[in-house]
Parts: structure tokens; sequence; C-alpha cells
């Protein structure tokens, strides 16, 4: 009976990867994460003295500032993070089993690929370990901060092997807070969820004006993580009345947002800043985006944005490891000190590599690796019940 018991488990377990999660895919919040990685991927290279500098300085400065805000595109990651996760774990009961799942299933998700940026900047990396000067405690710390992703709590480390991983410092810290945080907003109603969106956007500006460290970004930036969670619970509201009709939050939001980034005078005078600004409207955008209709919304929708969005992760992770070896071989223009071509051409050849080595790497590393961690912890865990009955018999 032992034997039959395990096989029926496994079997139950096994049904449940195959069977379609109850909450719709919405395909254009995945291409929209292209979007954003491409934005990143820009303020990288268009500043003073990059690929794209020059290009960038001879731009009005309106469209200076929308070039170079890429940095913006974070806040806009973490949003969309919250708002994921609560459409992805809106039905879990979050016993010990499944939070052991959950956590798995978010190591699995980020830290393959970001292991992967470390061994694309490897050598860079003993270059600077065996660097004469600084002290071997301090090298040390920049080994530890790198490998256990704390870049996001202790500020300037002095190297850039890989400078957007803060970012996963800040998602390694929602994703522990977030069985936390997500049951008591699963069934919030509409007062609830309009106070947890002005407490998004007001505490930030609260802890900067309390002097918390601004290299805490985690803490910072979790007002972000919890607006996600509020635009999930709002398209919840809209979906059965504005289902197609989403172009009425997310133009506007679009375009406000737009505006702002270009002139960010416009917070001058307010107790906050850009991101104080873009926050409110992240949460319209997303859910309205997510409701879907209207041209912007139909476009992130196609099978090429969606493929792009998928592979949006490895790319973003990975563009900054790419750029130490373009930039050792081609930033002047040089392709290997063989081919001359201009830097907005460079910059053009340094996008594609980094897409397609986005894409590689979904494939045959992102993909593959989530699959194999998440397997191989089903399987203990399919294991552990049959065990337990029989020592309770």
């Amino acid at each position: 009976m032992a034997r039959n018991g395990t096989i029926e488990y496994i079997t139950a377990i096994s049904a449940q990867r195959g069977a379609a999660p109850k909450k719709d895919y919405l395909p254009a919040l995945t291409g929209l994460r292209f979007v954003l990685a491409l934005w990143v991927v820009l303020h990288h290279i268009s500043g003073k003295g990059d690929m794209l500098g020059s290009w960038a300085d001879s731009l009005p400065p309106a469209a200076q500032s929308l070039v170079r805000g890429g940095y913006l595109a974070v806040q806009t990651f973490f949003v969309l993070s919250g708002f994921v996760l609560a459409q992805s774990y809106a039905d879990a009961r979050w016993s010990r089993k499944d939070l052991v799942k959950y956590g798995v299933a978010r190591l699995a998700r980020v830290y393959p690929v970001y292991l992967l940026s470390l061994t694309v900047v490897a050598p860079f990396i003993w270059h600077t370990m065996l660097k004469p000067g600084p002290p071997v405690a301090h090298k040390a710390t920049l080994l530890a901060d790198y490998l256990f992703v704390l870049q996001g709590w202790t500020g300037g480390l002095g190297v850039g092997w890989n400078t957007p991983a803060w970012s996963l410092s800040c998602e390694f810290f929602f994703y522990l807070l977030f069985p936390l945080v997500f049951p008591l907003m699963r069934n919030a109603g509409r007062r609830v969820v309009a106070a947890v969106i002005l407490a998004c956007i007001v505490t930030p500006v609260l802890l900067a004006h309390a002097q918390v460290p601004w290299f805490w970004k985690p803490i910072h930036h979790f007002s972000d993580f919890v607006a996600g969670i509020a635009a999930a619970r709002l398209y919840d509201f809209l979906a059965g009345r504005m289902r197609r009709r989403g172009a009425w939050l997310y133009v506007p939001a679009a375009i406000a947002g737009v505006i702002l980034v270009m002139d960010p005078g416009i917070m001058d005078g307010t107790y906050g800043d850009l991101n104080t600004g873009l926050r409110p409207l992240n949460v319209l955008a997303l859910a309205g985006l997510a409701l879907g209709g209207g041209f912007l919304a139909d476009l992130l929708s196609s099978k090429a944005a969606d493929y792009l969005g998928k592979v949006s992760y490895s790319m973003y992770i990975l563009h900054v490891p790419v750029l130490w070896w373009y930039a050792k071989w081609s930033i002047t223009g040089s392709i290997f000190g063989l081919i001359y071509l201009p830097r907005p051409a460079v910059a053009f050849l340094y996008l594609a590599i980094v897409t397609a080595a986005g894409a590689l790497s979904f494939a045959w590393v992102e993909t593959p690796a989530n699959r194999l961690i998440r397997r191989f912890v089903a399987e203990r865990l399919a294991f552990r019940r049959p065990v337990e009955v029989a020592q309770a018999a």
C-alpha cells in the first residue's frame, strides 16, 4: 500500500504541474518587460563618453532625459513583480510545503542566470582579487556581496562587475516578505487598496526625510512592490467591466509618465522625486495593460514581444557583463581592431549581441535550470508524505 500511495501521490503532483494556472496569462505585461530592459540598457550606453553619449548629447534636453532615464524602469520592474506574484499566488494556501516550493521557485527563477553573469565577468573579478592594494578583508567582502546578492544593502562597492544586480537584492527581500504581506491584501476592498496605494506614495518620502540610509534600497523600494500587489487587486476589480478597454488607463498613465520623465522639474517644490510621481502611474499603466485593448497592449501581446519579454531577464542581468568584454574590444569604434564603425553602429551591434545572449541564456540556462531545480525539490517533497504515513502506521 505504501508503494501504491507513493505512485498516486507522485501522479497527483505531476497532474498539478501540468494544470493550467487559474489566473489568466497576461502577455502584454510580459512584452512590457522587454521594453523596460531595453530602456535600462540604453541608460547604460548613453552616458558621457559611452557608445551613444555623443548622440544623446545632440538631442533636445527633454529627449536626453527620456533616453538617459532608463534607471527609472527598475521601479516599474518592482511594481510588475508585485503584480505578477499576486496573480500567480492568488490561491496559495501557504502551508509549510507551499512556502518551500515558493522559495525554491523564486530562487530558481533568479539565481541561475545571475550566477552565469558572474561567470562571464569572472576574469575581471579575478584580476581585481589579484590587484595589490585593497586589504584581503575588503576583497572578501566584495565577493560575499556579489555571491549572496547583497549589493542593494551595501551601497557603492567600488566595482561594477554587474551593477544592475542591486535590484536582485530588492527582489529577494520582496520575495521574503510576500507571504506575510499578500494574505493581508488578497481580499482587500476598494478603500483598503486606495489606502495602500496612498501609503506606497507617501512611505518612501517619509523614509527619505527620516534619513534612512539611501543604500538600503530594498527598504526604500518595498513600496513599489506593494504597489504592484495593489495594482493586481485593482485589476481584479476592473476585469469584469473593463476587459479589452484598458487603454483608458494605460494611455493617459503612459503619456503622463513620459512627460514627467522628460521634464523632471515638474516635481520641484514637492516632497517627492520622480519615483514618487511615477509610482501611481505605474499602477494604472500595469492594470490597464493587463486588461488589454488598444494598439499598445496588442503590440506588447504579439508573439515576438512575448518572446522578447521572456528573454528580457537574461538580457537585463547579462548586459553589463557583456559590456565589460564588448568595451574591451570595440568601445572606440573598432571591432577587434579590424573594422571601424561609427559609435551608433557599434551600439546597435552591442544591442544585437545582448539580445542574442539573452535568448541563448533563456534557452540553455534560465529555463532548464528553473525546471531542474523545481523538479528536484518537488520530487523530494513527493516522497516525504508516504514515509511519514508509514511511520505513523
